[in-house]
């Protein structure tokens, strides 16, 4: 294996790792507690979610939810994965970088959506009473991943011009 698809397993691991180590911390110590760490803006507190990002789905029937959201996951590390494998000498740091990020997000919640049908979210930012949806570590991730992603596709990428 080259360095590209050794850099890409090790921080995909490495998030998974810290999103599942996160999990459990919040599940053992925010059970039924919100912890406010800045006044007005962040909380910890532990929120089960069914569903996907912001609650989708949550209402769903469980069979096709559980279908839908494990499925997303598992296409969503699969794609990443194979992406890397296949064209990792075309692929900058930062493709490899934000598609490791993409897949470690997903493979976190996707372990969280197997073995206990729903997903731990515990960081809350608010500002007073309006609260935007509670996320985690792989929820994070993802988002940083696509953004990041996408900011080199369309900004930083060198584009050959052809006349």
């Amino acid at each position: 294996m080259n360095k590209k698809v050794l850099t890409f397993l090790g921080i995909s691991f490495v998030i998974v790792v810290l999103d599942l180590i996160t999990k459990s911390l919040a599940e053992k110590y925010l059970a039924d507690k919100v912890i406010e760490i800045i006044p007005g803006l962040f909380n910890l507190v532990l929120v089960w979610n069914k569903g996907a990002a912001f609650g989708m789905l949550a209402e769903a029937p469980e069979t096709i939810r559980k279908l839908m959201l494990v499925g997303s996951s598992i296409i969503a590390a699969v794609i990443t994965a194979g992406y890397v494998l296949k064209s990792n000498a075309k692929l900058s740091n930062l493709e490899v970088l934000s598609l490791a990020l993409i897949c470690g997000g997903s493979v976190g919640n996707l372990y969280d959506r197997f073995m206990l049908g729903q997903v731990r979210d515990f960081l809350d930012f608010h500002i007073n009473n309006h609260h935007w949806p509670a996320f985690n570590v792989a929820d994070a991730s993802i988002t940083i991943g696509i953004a990041l992603f996408i900011g080199y596709e369309l900004f930083w990428k060198k584009r050959k011009i052809t006349n």
